[in-house]
């Protein structure tokens, strides 16, 4: 068997570990929140735009609505977008090494992320691939048809995530830093792919304009409030790297490292570019890349802020790399899923965060006891949206977010913009213990329950153990008597 069959049956095994790992979570709370927001379809949401919402709609409207069925949505799409790459691919590589590109792009953690987990990046990285694909048509063809159709497809990709603005600003880099193409700047043909990028993101600003700006407001001013601190913190930059040195993986990571340092060192100090087609590359890469990689000096970068730029990025180092280094990024990559699925499957390491697939179903299971003991009272969370998410889905009535106590609750303070209608009712309050330091009662009342009720009684908490019998999870519950709601 040759070296590249080998590769080859190591990528399908990559493939199948992790389409088992998707399929044997169960649902994350970012799967039953976007859930949610499939089931209330607006133009936009509160804290992203609207285009994972459809395609949840979409499958779920034909194959039927289970954790399943949300997952191969994550599966499928970014199936769709590893398939675009491969189109993107064969314009820019030799097709003896456009099988390499394939291999190492299809055995990264981050296409496991996008698989098995819900966000916006899953649409967007779609839409990302494609709008490169008709952006290079459009430069290096000339092709009125294909201009009109990236600026649908950067539309989209906006529609998807905020974050696909980068490809307006790697495309404007790229018609600066190239003599032949610089003529497209004050182009009728860039006008018009204004035109329908305007018209095909025009749905988020009409929510927008409707509801006060509030989802631009929640994406810029926290943020920037912390920036504009600027206070150093080399555990956010350092946390940067880690987090993407295991998206990527090692090879991977130091390969896109040291290609883009160089590309950057030429130009900086001999004013040296490289050619157009790697140029084009450059341009949808290098700017989101160092942008974050700057940003994570004061602000804490989430590991899929940079998934786009890598598409681009990969290509690059494609051209560059021999094939034994894809071996070792194959091995690597066999030997994490392995890991992964061990743990989705036998939960070794215990995760303190209700960012986990663990227990929520069983957490489901006792609250769904606990209301046959309350049945009038109604359920509420206030840790985000994560608990709220997932018993929102998973039981047939309406779960409460932290907008019963006057907190912002992201899009459930949307939907749920007045609750008089709960005025001198009884609640239960499913509280969170993410630490699990013991299996007792707390001892407390909650100060953010006094001012809304009368009256409140701490029950025994939920404990969700593992086969052994250890606790791994906690909740703690009060019974809440008489709510005023906030005014």
């Amino acid at each position: 068997m040759s070296g590249l069959n080998k590769l080859i049956i190591g990528f399908i095994a990559v493939y199948i570990l992790r389409l088992i790992i998707s399929l044997s979570m169960g649902i994350m709370p970012q799967d039953a929140y976007y859930y949610f927001y499939s089931e209330h379809l607006a133009l936009s949401y509160f804290d992203h735009p609207p285009m994972i919402a459809y395609f949840i709609k979409l499958f779920t409207s034909v194959l039927g609505s289970s954790d399943i069925v949300v997952k191969l949505t994550d599966f499928m799409v970014t199936l769709m977008s590893y398939l675009s790459f491969f189109y993107l691919g064969k314009i820019f590589i030799p097709k003896e090494r456009l099988q390499n590109a394939m291999l190492l792009y299809g055995s990264t953690i981050l296409l496991t992320v996008l698989s098995m987990n819900t966000t916006p990046d899953v649409p967007l990285i779609l839409f990302w691939t494609l709008s490169l694909i008709t952006l290079y048509k459009s430069v290096f063809e000339d092709k009125l048809l294909y201009w009109i159709i990236s600026g649908v497809l950067i539309g989209l990709a906006f529609d998807s995530k905020y974050t696909a603005l980068f490809l307006i600003i790697g495309l404007i880099c790229f018609l600066i830093l190239s003599k032949k193409y610089r003529h497209f700047l004050f182009s009728k043909e860039l006008f018009l792919m204004l035109v329908f990028f305007a018209l095909a993101v025009s749905p988020i600003f009409i929510w927008n304009i409707n509801n006060d700006w509030i989802s631009f407001k929640f994406q810029s001013s926290e943020r920037a409030d912390s920036i504009m601190q600027f206070k150093i913190k080399w555990n956010y930059f350092f946390g940067n790297i880690a987090t993407q040195f295991i998206l990527l993986l090692p090879v991977l990571f130091v390969g896109v490292v040291t290609i883009l340092f160089k590309h950057i060192k030429k130009v900086v100090t001999k004013w040296k570019l490289p050619s157009d087609r790697v140029l084009f590359l450059l341009s949808f890469s290098a700017p989101i890349i160092l942008f974050f990689f700057a940003i994570s000096l004061i602000y804490w970068v989430k590991l899929n802020w940079m998934m786009p730029a890598y598409v681009s990025a990969i290509i690059l180092v494609t051209i560059y790399l021999k094939q034994k280094w894809v071996k070792h990024q194959i091995i690597v990559s066999l030997v994490l899923h392995v890991l992964l699925l061990a743990q989705v499957l036998f939960y070794i390491v215990p995760i303190h965060s209700d960012d986990t697939w663990y227990g929520w179903k069983k957490l489901k299971t006792e609250v769904e006891t606990l209301k046959t003991e309350y049945p009038d009272h109604f359920i509420f969370s206030r840790d985000g949206y994560k608990t709220t998410a997932v018993l929102n889905f998973y039981l047939d009535e309406k779960i409460y977010a932290r907008n019963v106590i006057g907190e912002h609750a992201l899009q459930y303070s949307i939907i749920d913009n007045d609750l008089k209608h709960l005025d001198g009712k009884s609640a239960l309050f499913i509280d969170s213990d993410k630490k699990v330091k013991h299996i007792n009662k707390s001892g407390k009342t909650p100060k953010v329950l006094v001012e809304h009720f009368d009256k409140i009684i701490e029950l025994d908490p939920i404990l969700i153990k593992d086969k052994k019998g250890k606790t791994q999870r906690k909740f703690y519950v009060y019974e809440c008597t008489n709510y005023r709601s906030p005014e």
